[in-house]
């Protein structure tokens, strides 16, 4: 299904619209030590209210006959540090997307040194590789070898691809994986996931809350800044999505009885705006997706949102101002930067219903 078009007609909407201020030390380096300890800033899509509230309260806002949508994506360990064969000369390689068993796409440095042919090894010899050919956007296909399971030699050797803006080093990989993370392929963690705990998961499902799972592949695309002023010419990354029958079943029943659907997270969101019909229905199903969301788009689907803080001028901020409305949103923001919240991938959430 192309789901990659809005509703919304072709007007000039402005990339500086969506832009705040933001300190640099409110973006947070590390995850607290407790995930659902996080701060949780409530935003009323319609009135603009705004409360305050910590995470593990997420709960309150909830009501029997409501569907929470997760996405139950698995980040893989795709940062991979090693050195080029003959030179010894440093080389980091990162994984974008599998082509087949053992040829990615990758992210290479230095990309000059790395020519097809040249030859790499990490973690001394235990994984070697061969540049193949040079693609779309300077990328490289790259060969593997290795003894035994790619995965679990991954595993020990790779590192998270944490963000760019995320500079201190990650001491324990988990913390960037959600507690249901099931499913391999991501490039970066479906963030507001972070803050769920099995017991806060098992304590909403108690309340009456059905709880689904969507699977979207997170690409590094999420983090390509928006650089064409009219953010209508914002060419929108792809990525790989699957909604089961169950869910697909589960959301539309709620929906028919008159049950909230709220997406954990902008990749839910966008995997089941994508599945949808035009009369809202979700069909299962898998696929690739470019829906671009912004303000003007008609939700099928989702009456409400969980999500972390985003960047400024973000394709992100842009999906969150479709659904409560821009001003709404950089009010909230800017009430979250004077209340010192703590923004991005590893910081507090907000909820929009």
């Amino acid at each position: 299904m192309d789901a990659g078009k809005t509703e919304t007609a072709r007007t000039e909407l402005k990339k500086r619209d969506f832009y705040f201020e933001l300190p640099q030390e409110l973006i947070a380096q590390d995850p607290l030590e407790e995930r659902s300890s996080s701060r949780l800033l409530a935003l009323d899509r319609r009135t603009g209210a705004i409360s305050h509230h910590i995470f593990r309260q997420v709960g309150d806002f909830l009501r029997p006959g409501d569907c929470l949508v997760l996405n139950n994506t698995r980040v893989v360990p795709a940062r991979l540090l090693g050195e080029r064969e003959g030179t010894g000369g440093h080389v980091e390689v990162l994984l974008l997307k599998r082509v087949s068993a053992d040829v990615w796409e990758t992210l290479v440095k230095p990309g000059k040194k790395c020519r097809p042919g040249a030859r790499l090894s990490f973690g001394e010899g235990l994984l070697k590789a061969e540049v193949l050919e040079t693609v779309e956007e300077g990328n490289r296909l790259v060969r593997f070898e290795y003894e035994g399971v790619f995965e679990e030699v991954l595993d020990s050797l790779g590192e998270m691809p944490l963000p760019p803006y995320i500079t201190h080093k990650l001491q324990d990989k988990n913390r960037y994986q959600t507690v249901y993370a099931k499913y391999q392929g991501s490039a970066a963690a479906p963030t507001a996931g972070l803050h769920f705990t099995r017991e806060l998961l098992e304590e909403i499902g108690r309340k009456g809350v059905k709880i689904v799972y969507v699977t979207l592949h997170v690409g590094l695309g999420t983090f390509r800044p928006v650089k064409e002023e009219n953010i209508l010419d914002h060419h929108m990354h792809s990525e790989y999505y699957q909604v089961p029958e169950e869910t697909a079943s589960v959301i539309n029943e709620t929906r028919a009885a008159g049950g909230r659907v709220i997406c954990v997270g902008t990749t839910s969101c966008r995997t089941v705006e994508s599945a949808a019909d035009d009369n809202g229905i979700v069909h299962p199903g898998s696929g690739d997706t470019e829906i671009f969301i912004y303000p003007g788009y008609r939700f099928k689907v989702l009456d409400g949102l969980i999500t972390n803080f985003h960047l400024p001028e973000s394709t992100l901020v842009m999906l969150v101002s479709a659904l409560a409305g821009r001003e709404n949103v950089l009010a909230a923001y800017g009430e979250a930067v004077r209340e010192r919240y703590r923004f991005f991938s590893f910081g507090d959430a907000m909820l929009i219903l």
